[in-house]
């Protein structure tokens, strides 16, 4: 997958988090700029690991802010394999 087509599908899975319609890039601030809280950001989590069909621990969620941040651990977690 290339990043456009990894960014493309993690802005689709947040289209329900964002109800106020926000433009969203790789610099956009994912909790803060759409204010998901926790609750929502694992639930927008396991539906990224459900569609690339990988795991992303915790402490990685943790450190991961912006879409840009997500799609890079989505990158390495797909080839990692």
């Amino acid at each position: 997958m290339t990043d456009t087509s990894i960014i493309d599908e993690i802005c689709r899975l947040l289209a329900p988090h964002n109800p106020k319609g926000i433009a969203l890039s790789a610099e956009t601030d994912i909790p803060k700029e759409l204010n998901i809280d926790s609750v929502g950001v694992l639930d927008f989590i396991m539906e990224v690991e459900d569609t690339f069909d990988i795991e992303i621990p915790m402490n990685v969620v943790a450190e991961t802010h912006t879409i840009g941040d997500l799609v890079k651990v989505v990158e390495a977690r797909i080839r990692k394999g």
